[in-house]
């Protein structure tokens, strides 16, 4: 419908009722649907025991230390077990030995670490504090790796087991460095075969008897390798 104006126009005013209509239903059509709450079971404090768990046992032997092994039993829970967020996570830890010396502050650390498995979230973090732990009468060696305490010894059961359940990725060794270091090693077995067995070579893990300590792996297989330090467990090199 037209309208006729027959003074003159002094001012005007835009109706926005139209416009402001079709942006909201523009708006109501683009908008995207909320997704539903995900039903993926997270590890709490509050989640309750299942009547089964699974779980590995290490032996742990510390002749060093005393005669008598500790067994260390990490049980592990499944989470969403047969769907694509299917996750293993440790739940509980157990220590045994028939050595009663250390009765009292075993069973304070494993229901500390218990307590923090069942808490959740990232846990790796307990691998480096009990590695940070010496004992103030020294470290001992243990099958060429240096332990500066029963605990930290423990440390590398637990990160052992946080491995093979999928929570800790192990860096992979560069290719090129790991020929090399295949290299080396093929060599050094190959100037020994026409010497006689040595224990003290199988008690140092396998690494040569003349290896030093890598400060990187505390273990005890540093070797001279074209005029480079480096090791030949974890393949750190000087030269980088």
């Amino acid at each position: 419908m037209s309208v006729k104006i027959d003074s003159k126009i002094v001012g005007y005013k835009i109706n926005n009722d139209q416009n402001s209509s079709s942006n909201e239903s523009s708006q109501a059509a683009t908008q995207q649907p909320v997704a539903p709450v995900s039903n993926v079971i997270q590890m709490h404090e509050t989640l309750e025991r299942p009547d089964k768990l699974i779980g590995s046992t290490y032996k742990l032997k510390t002749p060093a230390v005393s005669e008598h092994a500790m067994y260390i039993t990490i049980n592990d829970i499944v989470l969403n077990e047969g769907t694509e967020h299917e996750l293993r996570r440790p739940f509980e830890v157990f220590i045994n030995s028939k050595n009663l010396d250390h009765f009292q502050w075993i069973v304070a650390l494993t229901r500390i670490m218990s307590a923090v498995f069942r808490k959740g979230g990232d846990v790796t973090f307990l691998v480096e504090e009990l590695r940070s732990v010496f004992d103030p009468r020294g470290g001992y060696w243990n099958k060429g790796k240096y332990m500066p305490s029963i605990i930290a010894e423990i440390g590398d059961v637990i990160e052992q087991h946080l491995i093979e359940i999928g929570m800790i990725k192990t860096p992979e060794m560069d290719q090129h460095l790991q020929d090399l270091v295949n290299k080396k090693k093929a060599e050094l077995s190959g100037d020994t075969t026409t010497e006689p067995a040595n224990t003290s070579a199988e008690s140092n893990g396998g690494f040569p008897e003349n290896a030093t300590l890598c400060n990187k792996c505390s273990h005890k297989a540093a070797v001279i390798m074209d005029g480079c330090v480096t090791c030949l467990n974890c393949g750190d090199s000087k030269c980088g």
